[in-house]
């Protein structure tokens, strides 16, 4: 085996893909096969200042070579060669947020994340303008919002762009993005995979009275779908990733794409009627559509696959935290007791039970806001456990209500896609913490969207290795071959995954407790303001 891959390295088969996430940059080095066979990662923190929350360019460039020399020094160690050649290189990134650049492409104000909520006024006058939702974290609501504040440096804006967007400018001289990249930028048009062009004159026309120097289309990058070149490695791109100099030029580069694309080609949901759940701290649903959606809807984002197809992503602030700590004041319980009792046993323990509890929950009602939840409009949260004097009080259900209702706020914005809008989805792929305990999470998942849902081993591996893949389809892919063709032909064959089915008595149960979820939002409320009232918001009263 070793003496194959060391042979593919040195003849530049293998292919790179690197993605920015928000604690870590991980790079990965694929064979022909597409299976990994070097990795490096580098870890990272955002930092607050001046209330934004923002990455310097120093930490940039030191996290990206750090994490291909990491990457570098593991094919040495593995392979016993240097790393001087490379098929195709990817990079990815969090999407979203504001990098703007002047004439001389200098930045002009720090990097602005996803993370920031500072453009609640943009965006809303954007979605108005529009009929689109044009969420806060999107670069064209932050770019609006500077233009409201009239911060000064918006008129020598010349370049404006993502992180992956930036990492592949400097690298590549390409001022390009993948079509997945850039639906969190500007609106696309699925019919022209391009930035929508109706609504980019609306925005200009928006805009005209300011006497700005650029129009928005002067500025973008352009828009390029899966499969399409996107520049080669320059000279002083090589040396500014791989610092020791070994790295040759002349590398051919996918378009860069963002985590939400990375993520859809890792767990092989590109193709129409499919969709994945990433169920952890938070959880979010991306559902690849068939047609567009009959109207605007704020708990919906539509963003696409990097090849364009239209996609719905339904996104909750709130997952499995609260669950986690049920779970572990069970253990602390355990230790009491005198019994040792390791984390898989006891996830494993109390998820089953969970299975045994009464389909729905024996009346029993919970609320997981540790933060606030857009998906039931409220700004702040409060963790709360509640049941009446006839409720079937035991474990079981008890276990039970955490699991619903972990998917109780991703639920409502399903029930937009499945029930309103009539979606088809022939399956979803999940995965996350939430499903780490062996079918648990995903029978509970499977009855609360009353669609299959698999788990893939491979899922693990995440967005790096997604876009190692969208490099790999760019350089091998036959003539005209899809994006999903290529995926189910050459990656994924033989990796099916478990699939569960719903049963008709979780989906029934789900169903009861939702009703139950809703009308109870209004003690959810309560708390709130009465924990507000009485202590001024200060965390502990």
């Amino acid at each position: 085996m070793s003496h194959d891959v060391k042979s593919d390295i040195q003849n530049g088969r293998t292919v790179l893909g690197i993605e920015f996430g928000s604690t870590r940059i991980k790079a990965v080095l694929i064979g022909p096969d597409h299976t990994p066979i070097a990795s490096g990662s580098h870890d990272w923190e955002n930092s607050y200042a001046n209330h934004i929350w923002t990455y310097s360019l120093e930490d940039i460039w030191k996290g990206l070579q750090d994490s291909y020399q990491k990457m570098a020094n593991d094919v040495k160690r593995q392979y016993g060669v240097t790393l001087q050649t490379i098929g195709a290189i990817g990079f990815s990134g969090m999407m979203h947020g504001y990098m703007v650049f002047d004439e001389s492409g200098e930045l002009l104000t720090p990097f602005r994340t996803w993370r920031n909520n500072i453009t609640e006024q943009a965006s809303e006058a954007l979605s108005g303008l529009f009929n689109f939702h044009i969420p806060q974290r999107w670069s064209i609501a932050h770019l609006y919002q500077a233009i409201l504040n009239q911060e000064e440096h918006v008129a020598k804006i010349r370049f404006q762009t993502t992180l992956a967007g930036y990492i592949h400018w400097k690298l590549t001289g390409q001022k390009v993005m993948g079509v997945g990249e850039a639906s969190g930028v500007f609106p696309i048009d699925i019919h022209t995979k391009n930035y929508h062009a109706s609504m980019m004159k609306q925005f200009n026309e928006l805009i005209a009275s300011k006497n700005l120097p650029w129009q928005l289309e002067d500025i973008l990058p352009a828009v390029l779908v899966a499969g399409e070149s996107a520049g080669t490695l320059t000279i002083e791109g090589a040396k500014l990733l791989d610092v020791t100099g070994e790295l040759q030029a002349g590398i051919p580069l996918c378009p860069p794409e963002g985590d939400a694309g990375t993520g859809m080609v890792a767990t092989n949901s590109v193709a129409v009627r499919t969709g994945n759940v990433s169920a952890g701290t938070s959880v979010f649903a991306m559902v690849v559509l068939e047609k567009e959606l009959s109207k605007a809807y704020e708990e919906i984002d539509l963003v696409t696959t990097p090849s364009g197809n239209l996609v719905a992503m339904a996104h909750s602030n709130n997952c499995s935290s609260d669950l986690n700590e049920w779970v572990g004041l069970f253990g602390q319980f355990a230790k009491a007791m005198g019994m040792e009792a390791d984390s898989n046993r006891l996830y494993g323990t109390l998820y089953n039970l969970a299975l045994q509890g009464d389909p729905d929950c024996g009346g029993l009602l919970a609320y997981g806001y540790l933060s606030g939840e857009h998906m039931t409009h409220f700004e702040e949260g409060r963790p709360l456990f509640v049941r009446s004097a006839e409720s079937n009080f035991n474990l079981a259900n008890f276990m039970r209500v955490h699991l619903f209702t972990a998917l109780g706020a991703l639920s409502i914005g399903m029930d937009i896609l499945l029930k309103q809008e009539a979606v088809k989805l022939d399956e979803i792929l999940g995965h996350g913490g939430f499903f780490k305990t062996e079918g648990v999470g995903q029978k509970i998942m499977a009855g609360a969207l009353n669609v299959p849902v698999s788990v893939m081993e491979t899922a693990g591996e995440g967005g790096a290795w997604g876009i190692a893949l969208l490099a790999s389809f760019m350089m091998n892919r036959a003539e005209q071959e899809p994006l999903e063709e290529y995926l189910n032909r050459k990656v994924f064959a033989g990796k099916a995954g478990v699939s569960v089915q719903p049963d008709p008595k979780d989906a029934a149960g789900f169903e009861a407790f939702m009703k139950r979820y809703t009308k109870g939002l209004a003690i959810e409320r309560a708390a709130v303001e009465f924990l507000n009232e009485n202590n001024n918001g200060t965390k502990g009263a």
